[in-house]
């Protein structure tokens, strides 16, 4: 790949040598086309790999649209090393037509004429490229010292490009003068651009002029062209295929991630993983550390000064130092060691491939050598094999022709099977070896005479052939041989079986097993008589074959036939008359069931009537011995009835006991006609007709016992019923007069006639009439105790209970009480806030008129309308709901979200009188303790009286204060307590 590179406008314009921006020899020397003096622009990875790979499309003259011939020779020089294959790039390059690369060398994008100034990069370039030189250089004996200098005179330039590329320049200028030294860089120049490299506002006055960033331009565009322009990694090449490389080789260092050529390279891991993944013994890469990238980059560049020969081309301050490190510098070093691995990487490659190729011509060779000697083998085996599978000789006997079978399983099964192996792997080696010389080109194999796989296969076929015949002849021999024998055998095997099944069949037959047993037993010897039957005719063609066999061997001509033939006939005369015998069995085992069959109906008829009707007589005498618990008289005369319909059943009842009493009978009839031996009693059941006699007696015994019961509990129910009726209409007298009396007290507490003491003595009067009406209660009461002795339950005629009774009566005086009460304590604050009896009415007249479900309190909405109507100013703000939330706090200290009236009046007669506070209590207890914070006992003792002075002795708190004395007490906590304000 080629790079183009633009270094900006120049120190002073020249001439261009042809068109603006063309090749040539004098390219890049004149003016610049404006457009060239424009700074380049990175313009992304993926337009720079396109004009990398010679794909950029830019029209005629470009690497992309390059000839067949241009592209192969760019592939060829792609594919020499610098150093070591310098002839081969510069024959290639010379099929490049000038005019048709005029635009193969692309502008090296990332070169930023800004960056050149930046003076820590122009440091890194000098020192990075002046070592670069100097390992060229050395092989010619000098060297440079100082990069922009040493290069004026366009010698040691010309030297550096002879020995970087192999090939000779012209001759130079030996004069001091300046064209001099203007013709030599000029022959420099025009060397590089004959590479196929364009330099652009490069011209030989500025190096000769010594400006460095030209220098510098220049010496790395020599760097690109003969140190990184060759590297090809997969098709790509340059800077991307020498950055695949080294992440290539870095991939397995964890803590290495190579991405681009300046900040990747500062900690110095990836300097020190190129020469560990190569020379493993040069450095101890475990004991690197990421943290101290100073001893990392030392020891990679002292390494490979000493061990691989690459110049120190880099200071690890300046790396370490510099936010971004010089790409340029860090490509040139990387692309050393590239050049310095690449070669011994060839010299391993060529040696295994020279091991492969002797090492494939060994394995042929010991294969053809196999070959051979397993053929030779095989065919051995064969022509020794056939003319014993060719021998027919016949044996007398079945034992010899016996052992001459053995031999030949032998040989089927342990002689012949590794033979087939054998043949099958002599082809298999014989095509894998014809496949291994193919694909090395080497000539086939041909093996020796009459060795060839279709020779042995010929060979094959005739030991098949014969082994095929005299498995035959083996076979026959043998058939005839066994064919007696074998029928001798199976005459013996099928009598021996034939009189062992008969044996002990003809006294099975002639037993009488069934005169005594069960309908459910002859079914059974029923079945297994069929089976019998069954089996007899399946053993029909076992003795029809003995008798076949028994007539083969006569005609045969058997040596032992009269035994044969006596046998037989034994065995057909005892089959006849076990036949006779099976049909005699038959017969009598038919009646027997007939006759058991008719029993067993009869049994099962009296099975099916005697079970409901034991069921139903065991029902009724459950019924009629149940004892009964009945409540009300409907309930009574309900069992009377239903008893008085069970009566009327009793005649048909008796009825079907004399029909299955009936049935039983005609079974001991048939028993006695026909002489039938019962093994046993009804199978399908167990009730007798003696049990169904006993229970029905006792049944008839129980109805009357039952009548007498009923009409007992009649007269019992009749008497519930009058003490129910008795206190329901007392009930009904007592209840409405307890709700109508609860209703009145609810009025008179609520409406306002007269003063409270007119009030109050007429509640006693009403409570005194509700006393007087207790003997009614009481009355109640023992009516209520003769129903529970009665165990009545339910009274229809009332829907009041003894126990609704007692709660309203109860509730009564409480209520009458608690009113009572209630005007007690309005008198008693009425008296002791100094309210009038007006301010009094006017209070019960605004509780009642917001108290509109007269329930006697007030909900926290209607108590605060209340207080509204009164003259309170509660407005709805935050303020007015703090105050009304503070007043609610003292009517309603249980938080129960109901003011009652007494709470009420508290509340308007604490607003509204003149009371004792917390504060003057306060200051009462101070003067009677001389102005101190505390008082003590005997103090109190003095001042009040002797029970008042105990009071507040044991409900005072000990004084704490500084000015505390033994004994000394806390009295304004016991004040604030007074009041419900502290915690005492």
């Amino acid at each position: 790949m080629s790079e183009r590179l633009s270094l900006g406008n120049a120190a002073r314009p020249r001439a261009l040598a042809n068109e603006p921006g063309g090749g040539g020899a004098g390219a890049g020397r004149g003016v610049p086309h404006p457009r060239c003096c424009a700074r380049l622009r990175w313009r992304g990875e993926s337009g720079r790999r396109r004009r990398l790979l010679g794909l950029s499309g830019r029209g005629p003259g470009t690497a992309g649209s390059l000839p067949g011939r241009a592209r192969a020779a760019a592939l060829a020089a792609a594919a020499a090393v610098v150093v070591g294959a310098a002839a081969a790039a510069a024959a290639a390059m010379d099929h490049y037509d000038p005019q048709q690369t005029n635009d193969y060398m692309q502008p090296e994008e990332d070169w930023d004429r800004d960056l050149l100034l930046d003076p820590a990069w122009e440091k890194q370039q000098r020192k990075t490229f002046t070592a670069w030189c100097n390992s060229h250089l050395r092989k010619a004996g000098t060297q440079i010292e100082n990069i922009e200098e040493d290069f004026r005179d366009g010698l040691k330039l010309m030297l550096l490009l002879e020995v970087i590329s192999g090939e000779r320049l012209a001759k130079p200028e030996r004069g001091k003068m300046r064209v001099h030294k203007i013709s030599n860089v000029n022959k420099a120049l025009d060397f590089i651009a004959s590479k196929g490299v364009k330099l652009v506002s490069i011209g030989a006055e500025e190096i000769v002029d010594g400006n460095v960033k030209m220098t510098l331009g220049m010496i790395w565009t020599i760097i690109l062209r003969f140190a990184i322009q060759d590297i090809s990694v997969e098709e790509t090449s340059a800077k991307e295929g020498l950055l695949l490389w080294c992440q290539r080789k870095t991939a397995p260092y964890k803590n290495v991630n190579i991405q681009n050529f300046h900040i990747s390279w500062k900690d110095g891991l990836g300097f020190c993983a190129l020469i560990h993944r190569h020379r493993p013994e040069l450095i101890d890469y475990g004991k690197l550390r990421k943290d101290d990238p100073l001893t990392n980059l030392n020891t990679a560049f002292d390494v490979a000064e000493k061990y691989l020969d690459i110049p120190k081309m880099l200071d690890a301050e300046d790396i370490v130092g510099t936010a971004r490190p010089d790409e340029k510098a860090i490509m040139t070093y990387v692309s050393s060691f590239y050049h310095a691995f690449s070669g011994a990487q060839k010299a391993e490659t060529a040696a295994n491939r020279i091991c492969k190729v002797l090492a494939v011509n060994q394995e042929n060779e010991q294969l053809m050598e196999d070959y051979e000697k397993l053929a030779s083998d095989l065919l051995e085996w064969i022509r020794r094999t056939i003319p014993w599978l060719e021998n027919r000789a016949p044996e007398n006997t079945m034992q010899a022709m016996q052992q001459k079978l053995e031999d030949f399983r032998d040989y089927r099964r342990l002689h012949k099977p590794p033979k087939v192996q054998e043949k099958c792997q002599l082809e298999i080696n014989f095509n894998t070896l014809q496949t291994k010389l193919r694909l090395s080109n080497r000539p086939a194999f041909m093996p020796s005479e009459g060795k060839m796989v279709s020779d042995i296969n010929n060979a094959w076929g005739g030991l098949e052939q014969a082994e095929k015949g005299y498995e035959e002849w083996l076979l026959n021999e043998i058939r005839r041989l066994e064919r007696l024998d074998h029928l001798a055998e199976k005459f013996r095997q099928k009598a021996s079986i034939h009189e062992s099944w008969t044996d002990g069949k003809e006294a099975m037959l002639q037993q009488k097993d069934y005169e005594t047993a069960t309908l459910s037993e002859i079914k059974a010897l029923l079945k297994k008589h069929e089976a019998f039957e069954s089996d007899l005719a399946a053993h029909q063609d076992r003795v029809e074959q003995i008798a076949a066999i028994a007539q083969e061997l006569n005609e045969l001509d058997y040596y032992d036939s009269p035994s044969v033939n006596a046998r037989c006939q034994k065995i057909c005369d005892q089959w006849d008359n076990l036949g006779a015998l099976t049909q005699k069995r038959r017969e009598a085992l038919e009646r027997t069931e007939k006759l058991l069959e008719t029993i067993d109906q009869l049994y099962l008829e009296y099975a099916k009537r005697a079970a409901p009707f034991n069921n139903w007589m065991e029902g009724a005498m459950e019924d009629l011995q149940d004892t009964f618990i009945v409540h009300t008289i409907e309930e009574i005369q309900g069992l009377t009835t239903a008893h008085e319909q069970f009566k009327a059943t009793l005649p048909d009842a008796d009825k079907e006991r004399q029909a299955i009493l009936g049935i039983h009978n005609e079974v001991s009839k048939i028993v006695q006609t026909y002489h039938v031996n019962m093994a046993g009693t009804n199978p399908y059941t167990t009730i007798t007709p003696h049990e169904i006699n006993g229970k029905w007696e006792h049944v008839r015994q129980l109805v009357p016992r039952r009548d007498q019961a009923l009409m007992e509990e009649h007269a019992r129910q009749q008497q519930n019923e009058r003490l129910r009726k008795q206190f329901g209409a007392q009930a009904n007298v007592i209840g409405p007069w307890i709700q109508t009396k609860m209703e009145e007290i609810g009025r008179i507490s609520i409406e306002m006639h007269g003063t409270l003491e007119d009030q109050l003595n007429h509640l006693r009067q009403y409570e005194k009439s509700i006393v007087n009406y207790k003997p009614k209660i009481d009355q109640l009461e023992g009516d209520h105790q003769q129903i529970q002795e009665a165990l009545i339950f339910d009274n229809k005629h009332t829907n009041y209970t003894m126990e609704h009774i007692r709660v309203g009566w109860e509730q009564l005086l409480t209520t009458i009480a608690r009113t009572i009460n209630e005007v007690e304590n309005q008198i008693l604050t009425r008296d002791a806030k100094g309210i009038s009896q007006e301010q009094m009415n006017e209070f019960r007249a605004s509780f009642n008129h917001f108290d509109r479900d007269h329930s006697g309190t007030l909900g926290p909405e209607e108590f605060k309308a209340c207080l509204i109507s009164l003259g309170y100013d509660i407005g709805n703000d935050a303020q007015g709901e703090a105050e009304f939330a503070r007043i609610m706090s003292i009517v309603d200290p249980n938080r129960l979200g109901v003011v009652t009236f007494q709470a009420f009046i508290d509340f308007m007669s604490r607003e509204t009188a003149d009371t004792d506070t917390a504060d003057q209590v306060m200051a009462s207890f101070k003067i009677l303790a001389g102005d101190k914070n505390y008082i003590t006992v005997d103090e109190l003792r003095r001042e009040l009286p002797p029970d008042q002075a105990e009071y507040c002795i044991a409900r005072m708190a000990p004084y704490n204060g500084r000015d505390a004395v033994p004994g000394a007490l806390d009295y304004m906590s016991f004040s604030t307590a007074l009041y419900g304000e502290s915690d005492l």
